[in-house]
């Protein structure tokens, strides 16, 4: 499908959001919505679990097109639709099905804001990117699964990070030539269970896991955090991003989670970017950028005192960084075998079928055996081969279960 959307007002960046009803997309809706002048909204996509407010932000934004990948919905996103829009805006095209985010990203936009969960945003990734569109990318899977196949389809530029860290690094980056680039140092909150042994692990329950310290986020991306395993993701993002070596990417915890992440240059200057832990400013940074919106967070209040820690991460408790390493490390489809693993075990942990260390042990057993038989480093052709990859990854964890 190519339907093209026009605007006559060209000063206003027209933006395509997927997965409008999850955290991020909530909140690019919020900004967006706040800020009329700058931005028109293309189309919205979304899975469909909570039709109500799909059309309620449809209607908000007065958006002309919008996608729902569960077919059965579609008659009640249409109901909703004709209750609630305005009367002088013309009902909207409703996408449905499986493939509704890939059609969505290919549409006639200048962004494309990628907040879908999981591997399943790869499609729309690539589309978007084939498309010729900036992308702003708040899912790190599709871009951990996809490898160079993704990166290698971008032109530069073209694919702008949305997670803080990555913002983060984006911004202070600015500070000097890639020459000068020593280390890239991502921060990490510790999670909720930041300064527990092993042991004091193995009885953790989902509810403890879903306890983050410092940020809102879904499930999947806050149980990674506190097996670090999100970090682990990062590090492979941050490598396919900005295209430094592994042995030059460093995590360290930081539990306020006010320094986002920081670039070390070869004279030993470190930038950091700092600002309060909300998602707003990377959002709108991607939506506008090169440009900064004025007003997107609140700044730190210098008035009062803050106190700032870091400490180096336990590799011991929390093994899945250096696993997450050796994936990115070894190529191929081997991040992409990490990550399939990952999501089919935390998805397991939180039916209470494997414990909280079972979820990164096992993600290690998939991997390894993955490396031991099926690898072999080349990077892959097309998306079925990624595709084939993850599917043997969750087989092969479901088999460990």
């Amino acid at each position: 499908m190519r339907r093209t959307v026009t605007t006559t007002e060209s000063n206003r960046r027209r933006v395509t959001i997927l997965g409008s009803t999850g955290s991020v997309g909530t909140q690019a809706v919020d900004l967006i919505a706040a800020h009329p002048d700058r931005f028109q909204v293309t189309a919205i996509c979304a899975a469909g679990s909570d039709v109500a407010a799909l059309a309620m932000q449809a209607a908000r934004l007065e958006v002309p097109v919008i996608g729902i990948a569960d077919p059965t919905k579609a008659s009640e996103l249409d109901h909703r639709c004709k209750e609630i829009y305005p009367r002088h805006v013309a009902q909207p095209f409703i996408v449905t099905g499986g493939g509704a985010a890939s059609e969505l990203a290919e549409l006639e936009t200048d962004v494309v804001l990628n907040a879908i969960d999981g591997a399943q945003a790869l499609r729309p990734t690539v589309a978007a990117l084939d498309a010729g569109h900036l992308v702003a990318l708040a899912n790190k899977e599709s871009l951990v699964a996809g490898g160079s196949f993704v990166t290698g389809r971008a032109r530069p530029g073209q694919i702008i990070p949305v997670d803080s860290e990555h913002s983060a690094l984006a911004q202070c980056l600015g500070g000097g030539t890639r020459q000068e680039v020593e280390r890239l140092i991502l921060t990490a909150s510790g999670g909720p269970f930041r300064g527990k042994n092993r042991n004091a692990l193995a009885g953790v329950t989902a509810e403890q896991a879903l306890v983050h310290p410092t940020w809102n986020m879904g499930r999947v991306i806050t149980t990674n955090s506190a097996t670090l395993m999100n970090k682990g993701l990062e590090l492979i993002e941050a490598h396919l991003l900005f295209g430094i070596d592994y042995a030059q990417i460093d995590t360290v915890i930081h539990p306020e989670s006010h320094i986002h992440s920081m670039v070390q240059f070869v004279d030993g200057a470190v930038l950091a970017q700092l600002s309060t832990p909300d998602m707003r400013l990377p959002i709108a940074l991607a939506l506008n950028w090169p440009s900064r919106l004025p007003g997107a967070v609140t700044a730190v209040d210098w008035s009062t005192s803050h106190r700032w820690n870091f400490e180096p991460v336990d590799h011991d408790t929390f093994p899945a960084v250096r696993l997450a390493k050796t994936a990115g490390t070894a190529g191929g489809c081997a991040a992409a075998v990490l990550n399939a693993a990952n999501e089919h075990l935390v998805e397991a942990f939180h039916e209470g079928r494997i414990g909280f260390l079972d979820i990164v042990d096992k993600v290690g057993d998939t991997l390894h055996t993955w490396l031991h038989t099926h690898h072999d480093g080349a990077p892959p052709a097309d998306i079925e081969e990624i595709d084939r990859a993850q599917s043997w990854a969750h087989l092969h964890a479901e088999q460990l279960i």
